[in-house]
């Protein structure tokens, strides 16, 4: 079923009227008919399931059925910081860290990131990994839209990051299954760029309280790392 994040209030029993981008892609992009089913979500973990009942000066005439809590939000709040990578690999990293349930990308400027964009392009990069979560989260049901936050230097992410830090480290560590244990409710996943963190930050890390993790002997690109992590953590907590 299709499903659209909106800012406007619903109720059940009255027809809402979907407007701008969110009706062009129902009525023009899916062709969307009257009588049709369609979700609108309003982005804090509730959905809304409708009917489609019309379309009036290019707005989408939405029935709304009935109320539902979202069943797709994890209950584990997932935080991940990302070295940015070279080219548009984190395109990529954003999209797919939303669909395995992250609930923050943080794109992050470590001592050997190659790309290093100045602040207009980071900028409109932001912008664009912004809208790419959105997709993403609309595409997967989740209920809310994960949050690409503003690129940090490596120690201002640091100090930024919240429950649970660890870092993953070619230079050894702990199993990350030892790191992810049950009751784990809120984490922070720092992933390095293509060249890994150097052991200055690695030493930095550790005296800010994150453990130093381990995918196993295989070294995995940037781009692979921090989503084999996800995908983990997520299935040793049961979500």
């Amino acid at each position: 079923m299709d499903r659209f994040f909106i800012d406007f209030p619903c109720e059940v029993g009255r027809t809402v009227k979907m407007e701008g981008e969110n009706a062009r892609h129902a009525l023009r992009v899916l062709r969307l008919r009257p009588g049709e089913p369609l979700v609108l979500c309003d982005g804090r973990g509730g959905d809304y399931y409708c009917t489609l009942a019309g379309a009036e000066g290019g707005a989408a005439l939405c029935r709304v059925e009935r109320f539902a809590p979202n069943g797709a939000e994890p209950r584990l709040r997932a935080r991940l910081y990302q070295c940015l990578p070279k080219a548009d690999k984190m395109d990529w990293i954003v999209q797919k860290a939303v669909e395995l349930g992250v609930s923050e990308v943080v794109p992050v400027l470590s001592a050997r990131c190659v790309s290093r964009p100045d602040a207009p392009a980071l900028e409109k990069k932001a912008a664009r990994w912004q809208k790419i979560a959105q997709e993403a989260a609309m595409q997967s049901g989740r209920g809310v839209i994960p949050r690409v936050g503003a690129a940090l230097p490596f120690s201002e992410a640091l100090r930024q990051a919240g429950g649970a830090a660890a870092f993953c480290y070619e230079g050894g560590g702990a199993p990350l299954r030892a790191w992810a244990a049950p009751g784990l409710s809120e984490l922070s996943l720092f992933i390095g760029p293509e060249g890994g963190f150097s052991p200055e930050e690695a030493e930095e890390a550790r005296r800010a309280g994150a453990q130093a993790v381990t995918l196993g002997p295989r070294i995995l690109r940037t781009e692979t790392a921090g989503l084999a992590a996800l995908a983990a953590v997520f299935a040793l907590l049961g979500e």
